[in-house]
C-alpha cells in the first residue's frame, strides 16, 4: 500500500486501469502525478482510434474523485515522446516518488536505479490454466470473438467455443499483462522472450508457447496460446525395424514432413532424444524454442542470433545432429544445406501438403545432382502417425517420360523406404528441372507384356504371348504369321528394345 506519498503513474498503470483498480482498493492514496508526456501519448493513440489509454484516465478521475485521491499534472509536454519511459523514470527519480506501472520492462528498470515500484494488476478475467483440461491443444482469443479452444490431438481436433461473449480489447490486454508479469518473474528458468517486435510478441511461459498479435500487424488484438499435449518415444510410433535402422546408421539428412497440426514437432522431440540415448551430440534451432527436450540437448534460438552467428556456433561445437524446428526462409534452408555439406547430420521440420512438396523446396535451393547428399530420407506425418517414408538416390538412366536412350542423364529416383518402389523421379531438361511421378507413367504405359500386346493388335488379331523372365514369345497363327513379317515385325522388335526385352515371334 503506497499512503500519503507521491506516486507517479505511467501509461502501462492508465491503459490497464491499474492505477483505478488500486485506488477503489485503498491501495493507492496520497498525491498521484501524471507526467504530461503521458497525456500527450494518450491523445496521440485517440486520434488514432484507440481509447484505451484515454478510458483508462477517465477511469483514474472517477475513481480518484470517490475516494478522495489528489491527481496532479507535471512536468513538460513534449511532441517526441518515443523516450517518455525515460522521462517518467527521470520524474520519478527527481520526485523520490513511486512508480505505478503495469510495464515489467520498466518496472525492472526502475528498482535496478532504486525507485520504489508498485507492480500491480487489477484481477485477470480468467486463468489460462483453468482452461486446459487435457484434450485441449492450443486457446485462440481475439478482439470482438468469443473464445475458441482446439480440442483433440494433432490430427484429429476440432475447433470449438467455450463463451458465447466476446472478448474485449481490455480483457486481452489485461490478459497478455498477467502473462508478461509471470513470464518475467521466471525468465531464464521457465520462461523466455523469443520475439519482442512492435505489433509481435512471442514468448514461452513453461510449457506454454504464447503468441500476441496487435495491430497495425494485425487487424485486431489476438492471444494465442499453444500446449504441448503429446511427449512420444520413438517406440511409440511403431515403426519398422528397418526403419529404425535406418534412422541410426545412415539417414543423416532427414526432412520431416506434413501438414501444420501433424505431429512434426513432436516426432522431431522424440527423434532428438533417440539420438540423446544412443550417445550422439545433439543441438536444435527453434523458433520458438518450444520442444521439451533434455538439459543434455542445447536449444538455440533463431530469432535471438545474429547473422552466421549459428551457423559458426554449430560449426565449432560438432553436433553429431541438428534438429531444425522449422525451416521456412530462405535464409533457413541456406543454413540447412551448409550444416548438411559441412557433414553434421541434419533433421529438418517443413511444413509440406505431401513428401514430394517437402523435397522439392529444397530442389529449388540446389543442383538436383546434389539432392541427396543433402536429403538422403523423407518422413511425411498424418494424423499424429508417420505416414509414409521416402529415400532418395542417384542413378544415371533414361529418365521416367523421356524415350530415347541417347537422353540419359543423372537423376534423383525417389523411392517408398520399404516397399522399394520408385515414386518420383527428379531431372533437369535443358534449364528446367522436373519432377515426374513414376506410377503415373507405367500406369499409362502398362507392363512391356501389355504393350506389346496392344500393339501386336492393330495388325494381328489373333496370337498368343507369354512372359518369360527378360524374355516375350508371341506364338502368331501361320494364317496371320505373313503379316506380321510385313507389317509390323521391324516396329515390335524395336518397341521392345526400347523396352529392354528380348523378343521371339514363333508360328503355330
Amino acid at each position: 500500500m503506497v499512503n500519503g506519498d507521491i506516486s507517479l503513474i505511467d501509461l502501462s498503470a492508465i491503459q490497464l486501469k491499474s492505477a483505478a483498480y488500486l485506488v477503489r482498493e485503498g491501495l493507492l492514496r496520497g498525491r498521484l502525478i501524471i507526467h504530461r508526456a503521458i497525456l500527450v501519448e494518450i491523445e496521440k493513440q485517440a486520434s488514432q482510434g484507440d481509447t484505451l489509454a484515454i478510458r483508462g484516465l477517465e477511469e483514474l478521475e472517477k475513481a480518484s474523485r470517490s475516494f478522495n485521491v489528489e491527481i496532479l499534472y507535471a512536468g513538460e509536454s513534449s511532441e517526441n515522446i518515443e523516450n517518455h519511459r525515460l522521462i517518467i523514470l527521470d520524474e520519478a527519480k527527481k520526485l523520490n516518488a513511486t512508480l505505478i506501472t503495469c510495464d515489467p520492462t520498466t518496472a525492472k528498470l526502475a528498482e535496478s536505479i532504486g525507485i520504489r515500484v508498485l507492480y500491480e494488476l487489477p484481477p485477470s478475467p480468467f486463468k489460462i490454466e483453468d482452461l486446459f483440461s487435457e484434450d485441449i491443444m492450443s486457446i485462440h482469443l481475439k478482439e470482438g470473438l468469443p473464445p475458441r479452444v482446439k480440442r483433440g490431438v494433432p490430427g484429429k481436433w476440432r475447433l470449438q467455443e467455450i463463451s458465447d461473449k466476446p472478448m474485449n480489447r481490455e480483457e486481452l490486454e489485461l490478459l497478455i499483462a498477467h502473462l508478461l508479469k509471470e513470464a518475467y518473474t521466471f525468465f531464464g528458468v521457465n520462461a523466455f522472450l523469443e520475439i519482442d517486435k512492435p505489433g509481435v510478441k512471442i514468448f514461452q511461459l513453461r510449457d506454454y508457447r504464447i503468441v500476441v498479435t496487435r495491430p497495425p500487424f494485425s487487424d485486431g488484438f489476438e492471444l494465442t496460446v499453444v500446449r504441448p499435449i503429446l511427449k512420444k518415444n520413438l517406440r511409440d510410433y511403431n515403426l519398422p525395424l528397418e526403419v529404425v535402422e535406418r534412422l541410426e546408421n545412415h539417414a543423416e539428412g532427414i526432412l520431416i514432413a506434413g501438414p501444420p497440426g501433424m505431429g512434426k514437432s513432436t516426432f522431431a522431440q522424440s527423434l532428438a532424444e533417440y539420438y540423446k540415448q544412443m550417445n550422439k551430440i545433439v543441438k536444435t534451432i527453434e523458433s520458438p524454442r518450444d520442444l521439451h527436450l533434455s538439459p543434455d540437448i542445447t536449444q538455440y534460438s533463431k530469432s535471438a542470433s545474429k547473422e552466421n552467428e549459428l551457423h559458426d556456433v554449430l560449426l565449432l561445437s560438432r553436433p553429431d545432429y541438428t534438429i531444425f524446428d522449422e525451416i521456412r526462409s530462405s535464409e533457413d534452408f541456406d543454413l540447412f544445406i551448409d550444416l548438411r555439406f559441412a557433414g553434421i547430420g541434419m533433421v529438418g521440420v517443413i511444413h509440406a501438403t505431401t513428401p514430394i512438396d517437402a523435397i522439392q523446396r529444397v530442389a529449388n535451393k540446389v543442383d538436383v545432382g546434389v539432392l541427396p547428399s543433402i536429403i538422403d530420407t523423407v518422413i511425411f506425418m498424418d494424423k499424429g502417425e508417420v505416414s509414409e517414408i521416402y529415400t532418395l538416390e542417384m542413378a544415371v538412366k533414361v529418365p521416367a517420360g523421356l524415350k530415347k536412350a541417347d537422353l540419359a542423364r543423372p537423376t534423383v529416383i525417389v523411392k517408398d523406404f520399404l516397399s522399394g518402389e520408385p515414386r518420383y523421379e527428379l531431372y533437369v531438361f535443358g534449364e528446367r528441372t522436373f519432377v515426374v511421378p513414376v506410377k503415373k507413367f507405367r500406369e499409362e504405359a502398362g507392363t512391356p507384356t501389355r504393350q506389346i500386346s496392344n500393339f501386336l493388335h492393330k495388325y494381328v488379331p489373333e496370337f498368343r504371348i507369354e512372359e518369360n523372365e527378360d524374355t516375350i514369345r508371341i506364338y502368331i497363327p501361320e494364317k496371320y504369321y505373313r503379316i506380321y513379317l510385313r507389317k509390323c515385325q521391324n516396329k515390335l522388335l524395336k518397341l521392345a528394345r526400347r523396352l529392354e526385352v528380348n523378343l521371339e515371334a514363333i508360328p503355330r
